[in-house]
């Protein structure tokens, strides 16, 4: 049974109602005509691992050039209508009125679309695909600003911090005081979009910023702000993901068919053309491409990929208990039923299991270190160097490596290393480093997320000591 959206009795329900229908027929929302078919999708533009399914699919067209090839078979006229929007909540908002047909967000935002379009049967949406993903979760982060004295969350007690409440930044912080045995309560926590709350960190109203890609890595960038906190360490998988309108996916199975045709293609440009995708990326959005290249270059904070993953999947469970807990979403809302794999094995064919199963980033650092004189293949250890006016980038087989090539070279765009404890893709001048006097010479040098991370591998690395980004460029000249 369908239930009726509140409202819509009143006056301005019943004008809605008779309104609606007729502004659809002018601006695009559905079908027109017999021969005439408007999809409306909706995307993040600023959110990096959404750019597949959003942002960098619309500028090179390929979602209507897969349209024209459909459109030649069946006679019918298709039209794309892109509405961009800040985050998740106002999206699922217009997939509720039927203004969305296709919507890209986050896991958290995800589930709660689901639940929230549950209620209308011309809204109930569907899980179809998997943008962007970190299985650890490092794609949440809390940055507070350079001069803040906090080192651990539990220094933000008592301190406002800013987020987007039901966001995958709101859930991953909750989700970490937890961890941490902090009362979240103690915590006062400030709802504001991510560009508000990035400007309100930078003007001291809030002393931290708890948010999704690409605003943590963005403020450090732009020496605002330093790492406190890396969702990572909540073990939690994070993603975005599509979700369709099943009315419209029903009816239009090859429309959203050619929409992942679209999205595979796209995918596959970012993964095979990662520096050109970041510089383009940039120029549509305004994010500093080195900020872009962060995430989507090689070895980089997403692995984009289309297919659901069981690990994605499980995590919903853990997602909906959060979301229950805070009345975003229905207890009886059945996950199972929400999460749809369907399109995607019909697009990948026999192919499709053992890609779900692959959950190594398809995007790789690999060459070799001619400054080292040693191959590039441990993912844990290769590094990368932008240079300035450089139309392709240097690879390093360590981040010792890595501080050399930056220390020989005059004009250095960005610097990347991993994180010694877990990976993490980090901008090495914005890293805490060890040296470590143990170590071999290639990893003497050792980068950290945060403080809190140096300061465990010091736990059992007694002899390593703090050193600045600067003097660890100068001192890694001499391999002793």
């Amino acid at each position: 049974m369908s239930t009726a959206r509140p409202g819509r009795r009143t006056l301005w329900g019943v004008a809605t109602a008779v309104l609606v229908p007729a502004m659809q027929a002018l601006t695009g929302c559905g079908v027109l005509t017999e021969n005439s078919v408007v999809i409306n999708v909706g995307y993040q533009s600023k959110t990096i691992n959404t750019v597949n399914a959003g942002t960098l699919m619309r500028d090179r067209g390929e979602f209507e050039s897969e349209l024209n090839q459909l459109g030649k078979k069946t006679g019918r006229k298709y039209r794309v209508v892109w509405q961009d929007f800040s985050s998740g909540a106002p999206l699922t908002a217009q997939m509720i009125a039927t203004h969305v047909d296709i919507g890209s967000m986050g896991d958290y935002p995800l589930l709660t679309n689901g639940s929230k379009t549950k209620r209308y049967d011309d809204a109930q949406t569907r899980l179809i695909a998997i943008t962007g993903y970190s299985l650890r979760g490092s794609l949440n982060q809390v940055v507070v600003p350079n001069g803040s004295t906090a080192r651990t969350l539990a220094d933000l007690t008592g301190k406002r911090v800013s987020t987007s409440l039901g966001s995958a930044g709101d859930g991953m912080i909750s989700t970490a005081l937890q961890r941490n045995g902090i009362d979240s309560h103690s915590v006062h926590r400030v709802n504001q979009d991510p560009s508000i709350g990035a400007s309100a960190i930078e003007g001291g109203q809030v002393d931290a910023l708890a948010q999704f890609v690409p605003w943590p890595q963005l403020v450090i960038f732009r020496n605002q702000g330093r790492l406190l906190y890396d969702g990572g360490d909540n073990n939690v998988p994070t993603f975005h993901g599509v979700v369709i309108r099943r009315q419209f996916a029903d009816a239009n199975r090859d429309v959203t068919a050619a929409f992942l045709r679209a999205m595979r293609t796209t995918t596959h440009y970012i993964v095979t053309h990662p520096l050109a995708a970041a510089l383009r990326v940039s120029q549509l959005t305004g994010i500093e491409p080195e900020v872009v290249y962060l995430y989507n270059g090689p070895n980089g904070l997403v692995s984009f990929d289309m297919t659901l993953k069981d690990q994605l999947v499980k995590a919903l469970d853990t997602i909906k208990r959060y979301l229950v807990a805070r009345g975003s979403v229905s207890k009886d809302f059945d996950v199972a039923s929400f999460v749809d794999d369907g399109y995607l094995r019909r697009l990948f064919g026999g192919d499709y299991d053992r890609l779900r199963a692959d959950v190594t980033n398809r995007s790789v650092l690999s060459g070799y270190d001619d400054m080292c004189r040693s191959p590039v293949s441990d993912p844990a250890l290769a590094s990368e160097l932008w240079v300035k006016g450089a139309d392709a980038t240097a690879v390093a087989a360590t981040p010792t490596c890595l501080l050399r090539r930056v220390a020989a070279t005059a004009a250095v765009r960005a610097a990347y290393v991993p994180d010694t404890l877990t990976g993490t893709r980090l901008f090495a001048n914005h890293a805490v480093w060890l040296k470590d006097p143990d170590a071999p010479p290639t990893q003497r040098y050792k980068p950290f997320a945060t403080g809190a991370g140096a300061d465990a591998y010091r736990a059992s690395h007694p002899t390593a000591s703090p050193v600045a980004y600067p003097a660890a460029v100068t001192q890694s000249r001499s391999p002793q």
